[in-house]
């Protein structure tokens, strides 16, 4: 036994305040109570078992789904210690258990490093379940104690011997607070395989038992990663076509502040990066994301001048043409991390800019000396960029003077409705004239506007950006929602002060080629109006599939189940009698039809658009709409059951 794992105990347990608020208000301590929220509850749980590994005690995490959907994790760290606090005077497993803001990673002794600094962790997973019980092996013996709704039902009970260490946690999300009781598994399986890239060394499995083989056992999954994150930067661009033959890489420790960066150009024309700080995704960057692009940009840009390569330019270079087809991966371990805000989404820590920054620079000075021929295709790469953002921003001013993207002058093809009140108002982005027609004349005007779109968008994971403001399509969606791309402090950012409705609705046929024109829009709001997502204005419509009648009586149907359904009821033994009619597509129904399957609000199935993962929606968007065919064929091939893509 280390000397460090001895002095893990009940004084290193520092206890703040109790659970009375998280039953009653959790949404304030996870976020939310739907799907995003019951897997928030995993993240808790694993966090804590991560700890363990960065402070060097944990090397295998299994993560199981049972079959009554609730969760075990299990690590083979140190064990919470069970010992008693020496201020509450109950066992220390149980003061983590049931005091908000109580763990270790409060005494800089115990984690020098820690994800979940906030604390609510495994105490608010617990308040927040029906059922848990924690097993810890340590000392050579095995305690348990369980709870319900968070208060405790027994005491920690020594109910065994064991010579191995660490700590299994099973719980049951409470069925009165969550909308939503049921696990997904990619959504699991997706964090797990992160979690692996960014701490390479450590194995991580997923088994679900409500799925098991003919023999029995479990479907599963296993992540671990050798190469840490140059493994993650290659998955993300699986794919895209790489300008490089090896991601650049950067290991450095400075102040007790370790920073692993990867990256890797290719010939795509969107930036990528992606940060983390403790294993926390920090979507919105910060101090270390900043000290990355301080660095690239000063490094290229000298060798850029020292090189001559930049002479024939007739304007700036900007930052971001260093960052045009560049996908990163930045990852700092920091001992007290300061978040701004209660989502841990940036990084505040100042002195974290000049660290990154420091160790990026050096590395990428060398890498451009030692490989002339490389830093030569980035440069070239960089003032291709530079050329298209030039050609881009002359576009997007051209279409301001001619009054589009400022709302002066709205799109001919575009029905508006007669309310000017966008939290009321909804937009159908329509696939082709004909459907358009028809939805024109089965909407309701007073809140419903209709944009016809000819065929197929553009595919803008192709195209350079300037090409895309020429687009006919996509500049009559930019002047029918009322936004419009400004730039600030030489970051491009999507206005939408001006949004005109509250829900846009895309409304394809239900085909393969329909299902194609959604991949696309969606694509496009993806890479040009990622907020219209994360605020929840986009959805998808769902028309039905079938129409199953017998004389007067009808049943629209979406799937085959209903379709079924439908004919057994109608059928009375003689299925002859029932008329089953196919939508192959939206002009097939009459305005009639198309209200109240797909317009009306009061019988019509909406899809919400939404991102529970932001790395991974990238990286599939890139493979199934960039250049890369045999990714995309593998993906097909494994989702094929329930996918419906157009290579």
């Amino acid at each position: 036994m280390s000397t460090e794992q001895s002095n893990y105990d009940a004084s290193d347990i520092t206890a703040l305040e109790g659970l009375e608020a998280v039953r009653k208000r959790p949404s304030m301590y996870i976020g939310s109570t739907d799907s995003k929220g019951l897997h928030h509850l995993v993240w808790e749980v694993v966090d804590n078992s991560i700890d363990e590994h960065l402070a060097g005690h944990c090397k295998h995490i299994d993560v199981s789904i049972l079959t009554d959907n609730s969760i075990s994790v299990t690590d083979d760290g140190r064990g919470i210690p069970v010992d008693m606090h020496e201020k509450l005077q109950k066992s220390a497993l149980e003061v983590v258990m049931t005091v908000l803001h109580a763990g270790g990673k409060f005494d800089k002794n115990s984690y020098k490093v820690s994800g979940g600094l906030h604390g609510v962790g495994v105490s608010c997973v617990n308040a927040l379940s029906s059922h848990l019980r924690a097993e810890v092996k340590r000392n050579g013996k095995v305690y348990m104690q369980e709870y319900s709704d968070g208060i405790p039902i027994s005491q920690v009970k020594e109910i065994g011997t064991s010579d191995s260490t660490g700590t299994t946690i099973k719980f049951t999300p409470d069925s009165e607070i969550f909308e939503i009781l049921v696990y997904k598994f990619d959504t699991l399986a997706n964090r797990l395989k992160e979690l692996a890239f960014l701490n390479k060394g450590l194995h991580l499995s997923l088994s679900d038992f409500r799925n098991l083989d003919e023999n029995g056992n479990p479907k599963k999954q296993e992540f671990y990663s050798e190469g840490g994150l140059k493994e993650f930067v290659k998955y993300l661009d699986e794919g895209r076509t790489p300008l490089i033959n090896e991601p650049i890489y950067v290991v450095s420790k400075e102040d007790n502040v370790e920073i692993e960066v990867a990256m890797q150009y290719n010939t795509s024309y969107k930036e990528n990066i992606y940060s983390f700080v403790n294993n926390i995704n920090t979507r919105e960057g910060g101090t270390h994301v900043n000290g990355f692009r301080r660095a690239v940009n000063r490094v290229f840009t000298q060798y850029g001048k020292d090189s001559g390569m930049f002479n024939k330019l007739k304007f700036a270079i900007s930052g971001e043409d260093f960052r045009e087809g560049l996908t990163s991966v930045v990852s700092v371990k920091v001992p007290e991390p300061q978040f701004k805000g209660q989502t841990k989404g940036e990084l505040g820590n100042s002195e974290v800019t000049g660290i990154v920054s420091r160790a990026v620079g050096d590395v990428l000075k060398y890498y451009l000396e030692e490989n002339p021929k490389q830093a030569k295709i980035i440069i070239e790469k960089v003032i291709l960029a530079a050329t298209a953002r030039h050609a881009a921003r002359k576009a997007r001013e051209m279409v301001q003077r001619k009054n589009i993207l400022t709302g002066g002058g709205l799109p001919g093809k575009l029905s508006d409705c007669s309310s000017r009140n966008p939290d009321e108002c909804e937009i159908f982005l329509v696939e082709g004239d004909s459907a358009g027609g028809t939805a024109k004349q089965g909407r309701n005007r007073e809140y419903q506007a209709i944009l016809p779109l000819r065929g197929k968008i553009l595919n803008v994971e192709k195209a350079l950006e300037h090409k895309i403001y020429e687009n006919e399509e996509i500049k009559n969606m930019f002047t029918a929602l009322g936004v419009n791309i400004e730039e600030k402090d030489g970051e491009r950012i999507l206005n939408t002060e001006k949004l005109r409705y509250n829900k846009v609705i895309i409304m394809c046929d239900a085909d393969v080629d329909g299902s194609h024109i959604v991949t696309l829009i969606l694509t496009f709001f993806f890479r040009y109006m990622y907020p219209l997502i994360e605020r929840g204005h986009i959805y998808v419509a769902a028309p039905p599939l079938y129409r199953v009648s017998k004389g007067k009586q009808f049943r629209y149907c979406w799937d085959e189940n209903e379709r079924q359904e439908a004919i057994t009821a109608y059928s009375d033994g003689d299925e002859s009698k029932v008329k089953i009619q196919r939508y192959k597509g939206l002009g097939e129904m009459n305005a009639g039809q198309l209200w109240e399957t797909t317009m009306d609000p009061d019988s019509r199935l909406l899809r919400q658009v939404g991102i529970e993962d932001s790395i991974e929606s990238d990286r599939v968007f890139t493979m199934l709409m960039g250049d890369e065919v045999p990714p995309r064929r593998r993906f097909i091939e494994e989702n094929a059951t329930y996918a419906n893509v157009d290579v």
